[in-house]
Parts: structure tokens; C-alpha cells; sequence
């Protein structure tokens, strides 16, 4: 029997990463879908592009800060925002390395604050540079790192709104 997958039937990349938010939501929500303000928000985006947009739908350009070998990561994804259910789905456009990327943020009430939950499904190409399971662990590390950061950009600003001190 081969251990060789074919293209395509390897198994998927998934993440599931979820924070508290001590804000209202329809605070959290207007701050983490305000494209333009993403490279403020994300510590690993350099800049957005907003290449075509609709009231609830974008098409738009994310590009990183340069790699440790000074290499810019630079792909088009689309971004559909349900405000009414508080999901958004968002998939790469340009996969690059990805066989597919597709992303959900939900948004939920909890408490005084909102919970925002990312669950990522991805497959990585055979050829690109690092496999699925490398990448799920890269992921995964990551998302809570940005997850941390945007919690307190997101809970200052809310502060700074309601002339409270940040917690």
C-alpha cells in the first residue's frame, strides 16, 4: 500500500480559536471589519488594498510585513459580512501556497463584552514550502497572538469611547 496522498485528498488544515472581548459588540464588530484600519489592528499586515466592495462584500489585497528574509506575503481575498447574524466568511482569492483557504468569524454576546470565535479551514499545496500540519501549527499560534492584540486595541478604544480606563 503507498503512503503517497493524492493532490486533493489530504487531509485539511483546521483551526478553531476564540477570545473574550470586553466590549459591546457592535462595537468589537465595527472595529474588526473596518478593512482599512487592519494594518493598526493586526500586528503582521502592512497594508490593505480595497480592490471592489459592496455594502456587505469585499475584494481586497492583504500585504505583510517583509519575512526574516525581507520577502513581502502579498494575496487577494474576498470578505462577506452577515452584521445581522454576526458572521463573517472570507476565503482566498490568490491561494498562493494554499490549495484553499477559508475563513469564518462569528461573533456572539457574552456577558457585557463578545465573545469573537476564527475557524480556519485550509490545505497547503505539495509543493509549497511548508505541509498542512506545519501550517496548522503556525496557524493556530498565530491567530492567538493577533487574537490577544486585537482584544486590548479593541477594549482600549471601547474604554477611551465610554471614558473609562481600560482594564
Amino acid at each position: 500500500m503507498s503512503s503517497t496522498v493524492e493532490p486533493g485528498t489530504a487531509t485539511a488544515g483546521h483551526t478553531d480559536n476564540s477570545i473574550y472581548i470586553d466590549a459591546p459588540i457592535d462595537h468589537v464588530w465595527a472595529m474588526t471589519n473596518d478593512l482599512p484600519s487592519w494594518p493598526d489592528l493586526f500586528t503582521e499586515y502592512a497594508e490593505v488594498e480595497i480592490l471592489a466592495s459592496t455594502e456587505n462584500w469585499f475584494r481586497f489585497r492583504l500585504k505583510m510585513h517583509p519575512d526574516e528574509s525581507g520577502r513581502v506575503w502579498s494575496w487577494v481575498s474576498e470578505r462577506t459580512l452577515d452584521e445581522a447574524a454576526h458572521e463573517v466568511r472570507a476565503r482566498r482569492v490568490e491561494p498562493g501556497p494554499f490549495e484553499f483557504m477559508d475563513i469564518r468569524w462569528n461573533y456572539a454576546p457574552e456577558g457585557s463584552g463578545t465573545r469573537m470565535r476564527w475557524v480556519q479551514d485550509f490545505r497547503m499545496r505539495p509543493e509549497a514550502p511548508i505541509d498542512t500540519e506545519g501550517m496548522t501549527r503556525r496557524i493556530d499560534a498565530n491567530s492567538k497572538v493577533q487574537m490577544g492584540i486585537i482584544k486590548d486595541k479593541v477594549e482600549a478604544a471601547a474604554a477611551a469611547r465610554s471614558g473609562e480606563p481600560a482594564t
